[in-house]
């Protein structure tokens, strides 16, 4: 029973759990006026302690869009975290005021931290170069959608493997399917981690391999997972500016992939996908971002329990 659990880390649910969700999310789409009042009289409270547009956005219209309220902040200094104020602290008051809670932070652990002393579900929409659930379950479902299942695939993770809270999250939660295989594509400095290669790859005994190069890589792959070079995860200016434009994907790439490979990105691009590639019927990520706001819907019922 998923009712008034947290979502911490993707494998939190399991692969009978996330299907659950995913049902629901089907269903939304096909029948929206369905859940149009279904959250109302409860209240959604955003803790988004850094910068975020899409994954606060997505929630707060997911939200709405259920027939719930919103409250919260989206800078930590509007809030009295300003003041010194502990998360632990944040969200006892917080859990007086609201029914479900989605917290971002820049320090990896802080959401789990604040799950054990909540009263209400914590999602955590993002911590530090950790995790992030909500953007996984967005990428199963848009997998799951264009794909038909999450087995058999070959996924190319490209970019910056080593802060990228997405790609470690979509690792863990991928290495729950058959057939899977990844290619690790990014420079030397941005390797993916090593506790993600031996806690997680190797102990499930699922193939991978590090490259270099995407141009070698792309016409082995079923779904290529593009991210940024994040700048706020560096420490000095001089690596961001030598690393930043590692990759670029153009036509000159996607020429030599497959013609069902589909192009996901968790957002936002700065220039690693090329503006020409946005009319190719394989990029998938301005999709996948709608899809992200119907599965925090289902998610967010399941765990109100109100469906």
């Amino acid at each position: 029973m998923i009712k008034g659990r947290h979502l911490i880390e993707p494998m939190d649910f399991t692969i009978e759990e996330l299907e659950e969700i995913f049902e629901v999310a089907d269903d939304i789409i096909k029948n929206p006026e369905k859940y149009t009042d279904i959250c109302k009289g409860k209240i959604l409270a955003t803790l988004f302690y850094e910068p975020s547009t899409r994954t606060r956005l997505s929630f707060e219209s997911a939200m709405l869009r259920l027939g719930g309220n919103i409250i919260g902040f989206s800078d930590a200094n509007s809030s009295s975290v300003s003041k010194g104020e502990s998360i632990a602290d944040t969200i006892r008051t917080v859990s007086c005021y609201a029914d479900i809670a989605a917290i971002r932070h820049p320090k990896e652990g802080a959401p789990k931290v604040a799950s054990f002393y909540s009263n209400i579900p914590v999602i955590n929409a993002g911590d530090g170069g950790h995790q992030h659930p909500t953007q996984t379950l967005t990428d199963l479902l848009t997998i799951r959608t264009i794909k038909g299942s999450c087995n058999n695939l070959t996924i190319g993770l490209c970019g910056d493997l080593r802060f990228g809270r997405t790609v470690h999250s979509l690792i863990k939660a991928m290495s729950r399917y058959e057939n899977i295989k990844f290619i690790l594509i990014s420079p030397n400095e941005l390797k993916i981690p090593e506790y993600i290669k031996s806690e997680v790859l190797r102990k499930n005994n699922i193939e991978f391999e590090e490259v270099e190069s995407l141009e070698d890589s792309i016409n082995k792959l079923d779904i290529l997972y593009m991210t940024r070079v994040q700048k706020e995860r560096f420490f000095n200016e001089e690596d961001y500016v030598r690393l930043k434009d590692s990759y670029i994907l153009d036509s000159e790439k996607m020429a030599k992939a497959k013609d069902d490979m589909i192009v996901l990105h968790p957002l936002p691009r700065v220039n690693e996908i090329s503006y020409e590639i946005d009319n190719d019927p394989r990029a998938y990520y301005f999709k996948q971002a709608k899809l992200g706001m119907y599965v925090r819907m289902a998610l967010m019922v399941k765990l109100l329990g109100v469906c």
